[in-house]
Parts: structure tokens; sequence; C-alpha cells
């Protein structure tokens, strides 16, 4: 899904960059990206440290990262691009999709608590890829909600450790009303504005409405980070 321009109104393609040390990974992602008329990629880079460089340079709606890198690897980048792009000028702030090889990788749940809006498997089928992009780039929906579950089941244990962030976010989840709580259970459960709204006879837009509160109460970045504070403070058990 497109933007439209406000100067032509013609359809914008969703920016991507990728950021992989395996050149041939990099041109098969490339080739795959750019088949597709509302993507096209706009930036690469074989490392982390050349990514945070080239995305000082380059506007980029979603990144590609692979996890492990040589020198600066993908989530010390995560943070950094991250990081800068929330100092930016209020543009639509970039979002980074973690590529791994494992669906038990723990760096990808280091990623994504580097601000991170998902992870996927190297080997996912192409479109699965294509869709993660503009699943992330609409920020409606968490992207492979199985294999994103079978990660955090995977480090519950570490989650429920008790710190002063734990601390913080079951506070947070205490402010949320009755109703708030329910959509928050199902953001958890991976479902999408659309599956929410079916399943608690909402409309789109009142349940957009309760994310947004959702999301300001607990302080996440977006639904992913979310999903994280869920485990983290018992709403979602493995």
């Amino acid at each position: 899904m497109s933007t439209p321009s406000p100067e032509t109104g013609e359809a914008v393609p969703i920016r991507v960059a990728l950021v992989d040390d395996q050149q041939l990974v990099r041109g098969g992602f490339k080739m795959l990206v750019n088949s597709q008329p509302d993507l096209t990629v706009v930036a690469e880079a074989g490392d982390g440290a050349e990514a945070v460089r080239v995305l000082g340079q380059v506007t980029a709606d979603v990144v590609l990262m692979d996890v492990r890198m040589p020198g600066l690897n993908g989530i010390e980048a995560t943070e950094r691009i991250l990081e800068r792009a929330g100092r930016g000028d209020g543009e639509t702030p970039v979002k980074v999709v973690v590529l791994t090889t494992f669906d038990l990788d723990e760096y990808a749940l280091s990623a994504i608590r580097a601000g991170a809006s998902g992870f996927l498997l190297k080997d996912a089928p192409p479109e699965e890829l294509l869709e993660a992009i503009r699943t992330v780039y609409r920020g409606d929906a968490v992207i492979a909600p199985s294999t994103t579950r079978r990660l955090l089941d995977h480090v519950a244990p570490m989650l429920r450790e008790p710190t002063a962030e734990v601390s913080r976010h079951a506070a947070s989840v205490e402010t949320l009303t009755p109703r708030e709580r329910e959509v928050f259970t199902l953001i958890a459960g991976g479902l999408s504005n659309p599956e929410i709204a079916a399943t608690l006879f909402l409309s789109e837009a009142t349940v957009k409405t309760h994310v947004g509160h959702i999301l300001a109460k607990l302080g996440a970045r977006d639904r992913v980070q979310a999903v994280v504070i869920a485990y983290e403070t018992g709403i979602v058990a493995p």
C-alpha cells in the first residue's frame, strides 16, 4: 500500500533499505522488492555502521536489517537509527524489520526491545517478506504472529525477571480500562485492527482509538512492544 504524493496525488512506492553483509542475499532481496510496483529499494548497506551512515543521508520507510553482522551488529544499528529518527522533524518514523536465521534467536528479542517493529526468518516465502514490509509500513498489525509467539514463549522466563522497567509496565497496565484491557489482550494475540473489531463487535475507527490510548498509556512505540509488555506483565502466558 503506497502513499499518494501531496504534490501530484500519484502513489509513491514504499521506500525500502536493505542491510546484510552478504551481497548475494542483498541482491536477491533487491530483485524481489523492486519487482513490486508499490515498493522500491532506496539504499543498501553491508554492515551496521554503513547502515547508520547511509540512512543518515537517504530516507527510508522500512529497513530490512540482518541481526548478525561483523562490526556494528543489527541490534546496535537499529538502536542508533531509531534514536536518530526519534529526533527527526516529524516525518513518519522509519520502521525496522529484523532478519534472522533462527526463529528462537534471542538476538531477535533484543532487536525488538531496541525498537524494531518485528522480525522475519530469512528463509520466509517471498510473499511473506513482501507482506511484512507492507504490514510494518501500515503499522496496523504484528508481523508473523506465530513466529513472534514462538520467540516470546521461548524467552518468557527472561522477560518476567523483576526489573524496574517491568514494574513500571505493570503499573501502566493497571491504568487500562476494562475495554482497553480486552483490546490489549487481542493485540498481544497478534490480531489486526479489523480482526479485533470483528471479535469485539466494534468499528475499526473505535478500535484504532483504543489502540492509540493503549500504546500511549503503556509508553509503547508500537504494537510489537505492546506484545512484549503483555508477556512481561503476565497478560499473555506461554
